[in-house]
């Protein structure tokens, strides 16, 4: 068999097992987060969310909610080298992201069953 047959053979199949779990896939609610960074917001996600007075007086400084909150959590980008990521139990974590072209950092901590919002700091950017 030649080699052009062979590669044709191959795409074919490939292109068939592409279209198969396009179709077994699509109903379910699958994500690759494979990365760290993706694993450690999906995981502070699906967790209950509390937040400091600290917090809570950032918020309504800031005019933010907390659907604002969870969308810069889930748009954001986990900073390991200022997060706490070798404590026992609880570890924190700095989430960046920008609100209204201006920076922003929350501080989480992240323990088994609830994600607490410790600080929110709009930072100035030079």
């Amino acid at each position: 068999m030649k080699l052009i047959h062979r590669i044709g053979y191959y795409l074919g199949g490939f292109s068939i097992g592409l279209v198969v779990l396009a179709f077994f896939l699509s109903g379910k609610k699958t994500s690759c987060d494979y990365g760290p960074d993706a694993r450690t917001i999906k995981n502070i996600m699906i967790k209950k969310r509390t937040y400091t007075d600290v917090a809570k007086v950032a918020m309504t400084n800031y005019s933010i909610d907390t659907l604002m909150i969870s969308n810069l959590i889930k748009t954001g980008d986990v900073n390991f080298s200022k997060s706490e990521t070798k404590a026992e139990g609880c570890k924190t974590y700095l989430i960046e992201n920008s609100f209204e072209d201006k920076d922003v950092e929350l501080r989480i901590k992240n323990c088994d069953s609830t994600a607490t919002v410790l600080t929110l700091k709009f930072v100035e950017s030079y």
